[in-house]
């Protein structure tokens, strides 16, 4: 007699559960009017909106002001020189002093300007592609967030129909017991189940709305957007053409740049003379006379030779290193591909075999449960629901994950590099 007022009572509550659902529901969903977002509106926002884009800038600017620095030749020096102005003997009275003023200027040899303007261009050329792949990894971080984000949305319908299935078995598990054809445990357990489902659904959509906000953060936007949740269905296994990467590209830029510092250091070797023209006033008779004069250092052919080597030695080493990054990249593309593949076909065994049988499993205990019927328990239904639940989690995370291998080739193969050009003429 208890366990029927009891039931009774929880009718009315699972009602009233029903009907806060549905207005957590509407309360939950995207307003209408908001806009959808793809990738390629995504990076754009970035692409306009991205602090880092000020930092290469300014990274630029300092080594183009290099360029104007090496176009200085060597500044030209005026001097004053005293002599036999104190002493002794002949040479101490002070109207025997000589004074000389003089011009000198230093003429460089062996092509050193040229060369110190190559090598601050082609330091120009390395920042150049170090920028283009600091935005190209912050893209890659751009798409991974969106990816996170669809994967987070895609959550939702997965907890939506785990719950709207326990609060349906709810009802019947009430009105079996209400018929004594369950104990009362029964319907606590299906209430129990009904409020963890809950709980879920909540999370899974806070966690859907964090994702869209850490994402719009990367425009300092807001999360007042959707995405497409076919996206995520989508299965595209073409890859991008295997240009030249830019990683590889940044060796390349600093191989000529390690070129360009052998030339400057070659021209090391090669001495540079100075002339010097002055005006000398003797105190004696106050007459005066012109000077000429120069200088060239000797010993210079090998002066320079242990910076020649050095920057020689640097240059094999990057050549060495654009080797086996081009390896390393071949390998690891060959790798994102392999395991996407993998990822496909788990993905098919899922739609193929698992969810298949797992819906029929539920449906067969969730009708057999309505009908009345003694064959089937709560227990039974609730195994074979978390079994559907979790197969469905699964391929979302496989979706997940498949997306996220994606970026990386993306980032790999240069798939966002159009996009760069647009960023790079941001100030």
């Amino acid at each position: 007699m208890l366990s029927l007022s009891r039931a009774r009572f929880g009718a009315p509550a699972v009602r009233s559960a029903l009907l806060c659902g549905a207005v957590l529901l509407a309360a939950c969903a995207p307003p209408a009017s908001a806009q959808t977002l793809n990738l390629d509106e995504v990076l754009a926002r970035v692409a306009t909106a991205d602090p880092a884009i000020a930092a290469n800038a300014a990274r630029r600017d300092a080594a183009g002001a290099a360029i104007l620095q090496a176009d200085v030749r060597p500044r030209d020096v005026v001097g004053v020189d005293f002599e036999d102005f104190a002493g002794t003997g002949p040479y101490s009275p002070l109207n025997r002093s000589q004074a000389t003023g003089w011009y000198e200027r230093t003429w460089e040899r062996g092509g050193k300007r040229e060369a110190r303007i190559g090598a601050a261009r082609a330091d120009v050329s390395v920042v150049g592609a170090q920028n283009r792949v600091r935005l190209l990894d912050r893209l890659a971080r751009v798409q991974a967030a969106w990816v996170e984000a669809l994967a987070a949305q895609a959550a939702i319908p997965v907890a939506e129909t785990r719950l709207a299935d326990l609060r349906r078995v709810e009802l019947d598990v009430v009105k079996r017991v209400t018929g004594a054809l369950d104990p009362w445990f029964a319907a606590e357990r299906a209430r129990t189940n009904v409020a963890q489902a809950e709980i879920a659904l909540e999370q899974a959509r806070e966690a859907a709305r964090i994702a869209r906000a850490s994402l719009a953060a990367w425009w300092d936007g807001d999360g007042d957007f959707a995405l497409d949740p076919a996206v995520l269905q989508k299965l595209d296994m073409t890859v991008p053409p295997r240009g030249e990467s830019a990683d590889v590209a940044v060796l390349a830029a600093e191989s000529a740049a390690a070129e360009a510092k052998v030339r400057l250091a070659e021209t090391g070797n090669i001495a540079d003379p100075s002339g010097r023209v002055g005006l000398r006033h003797f105190g004696d008779g106050n007459d005066l006379a012109i000077m000429v004069g120069g200088s060239i250092p000797l010993g210079s052919k090998g002066a320079n030779r242990g910076n020649v080597v050095r920057a020689q030695a640097d240059k094999r080493a990057i050549e060495a290193d654009m080797a086996v990054t081009r390896v390393e990249i071949d390998r690891e593309i060959d790798r994102l591909i392999a395991d996407r593949q993998l990822i496909v076909a788990e993905i098919g065994r899922i739609d193929a075999e698992v969810l298949p049988s797992a819906n029929r499993a539920v449906r067969l205990i969730r009708d057999g449960l309505a009908r009345g019927g003694t064959a089937f328990t709560f227990l039974e239904f609730s195994q074979a629901q978390t079994a559907l639940s979790e197969a469905c989690s699964r391929r979302v995370e496989l979706l997940r994950r498949f997306h996220l291998l994606g970026v990386r080739l993306d980032r790999l193969t240069g798939r966002h590099i159009p996009l760069l050009a647009r960023m790079e003429t941001i100030r």
